[in-house]
């Protein structure tokens, strides 16, 4: 997901890496509910398993799995209002939202009630939600270190099945014991929320997957791993900025070669993905990610080839896992929406596969 506070520098740039999942859009703008309608009539019921007629084979996104990180739409949220923007992703085919923040900016406000409800009427089930891990010079601010029993109580209001962060886990360091001891919390958090029947998951960006500074020898995200219990604590792979990560740390310090697949975290351990975030870029080695972020669909990463293998060759692979949809800063957010909507949905095995 997107950068939400100035620690996640990651987010801020438009980066992409390859041959991951990503979602992404925007390009040509779609009217509200006008003409953006018709086109997305189309699309409509998509997501509950119909195909978009693009070839043979069974459509590689499984039925009722396709949502979207809200953050996305952020400029329409603020302006419009959640109800607009539900009706618009209702007639693309979407199936799942995952929230970033429930309040509306400048259009006004809503209780928790009504937001579930209004998700509800418009066939979105809210099935995650991004909340600040930290906010150390703030003791009231809404994040899990500083107010967990508020956070798990407006997500339960909401009937969510994830709860999770998209903030690295650098609360006390790069240093493999700082790891530890944020895998700690995370592990309390995750508690916290199975005792209220929900997932505690975190986002990663490109930064989780370096090393440690005190021992360079170590991943970071490997620490993460193995320090938090697969019970309690799950993650949410952002597959363009993993994909990110293999093109900037594909390398220790010392440029001995350290390469890893996204893919291969996922298969190894399955059940601790129930989350993915879709977006796309456009291989750029010039830039310090090594990708351009971009539409879902106008990229290089193989999104046909990801879901695939995810769905096909775990265990519960189209019946656990679901697929959010995101762009940091789309060029017209209704259009990236039914874009990315539009090409996943006509993402096709083929015959034989």
């Amino acid at each position: 997901m997107t950068s939400r506070t100035p620690k996640d520098s990651e987010l801020a740039r438009r980066l992409s890496r390859r041959n991951v999942l990503g979602v992404a859009a925007g390009a040509t703008a779609a009217t509200l509910l006008g003409a953006a309608t018709a086109q997305a009539a189309g699309s409509r019921g998509q997501g509950h398993g119909h195909g978009h007629g693009h070839g043979k084979g069974r459509a590689v996104l499984p039925p009722g799995r396709l949502g979207i990180q809200l953050y996305s739409l952020r400029d329409k949220v603020s302006t419009l209002g959640f109800a607009p923007v539900f009706a618009e992703l209702e007639n693309y085919g979407y199936d799942e939202i995952e929230f970033a923040g429930y309040t509306q900016g400048s259009a006004g406000a809503i209780t928790l009630a009504q937001l579930k409800k209004l998700a509800k009427d418009h066939g979105l089930n809210p099935i995650g939600s991004h909340v600040g891990y930290y906010d150390d010079n703030n003791p009231g601010a809404y994040t899990f270190a500083q107010n967990l029993t508020k956070v798990l109580d407006d997500a339960e209001a909401l009937g969510l099945k994830h709860i999770g962060t998209a903030s690295g886990p650098f609360r006390y360091g790069s240093t493999v014991d700082g790891w530890k001891r944020a895998a700690e919390e995370f592990n309390t958090y995750g508690a916290a929320a199975r005792k209220r029947g929900m997932k505690f998951y975190q986002h990663n960006h490109a930064e989780e997957f370096s090393f440690s500074t005190d021992k360079p020898g170590v991943r970071l995200y490997d620490v993460l791993l193995a320090e938090t219990d697969p019970d309690l604590v799950y993650l949410e792979m952002d597959i363009y900025w993993a994909f990110c990560a293999q093109f900037r740390f594909g390398k220790k310090a010392d440029g001995t070669p350290a390469p890893f697949n996204p893919i291969d975290y996922v298969l190894r351990q399955p059940d601790r993905y129930p989350l993915f975030h879709v977006k796309d870029g456009t291989r750029n080695d010039s830039a310090r990610d090594g990708y351009d972020m971009t539409d879902v669909g106008d990229g290089d990463i193989d999104y046909k080839t990801f879901l695939s293998r995810v769905t096909e060759r775990t265990h519960r692979g189209r019946t656990y896992h679901h697929w959010q949809t995101e762009h940091d800063n789309p060029v017209e957010s209704f259009a990236f929406a039914r874009k990315s909507s539009e090409h996943l949905h006509s993402l096709r095995e083929r015959c034989g596969d």
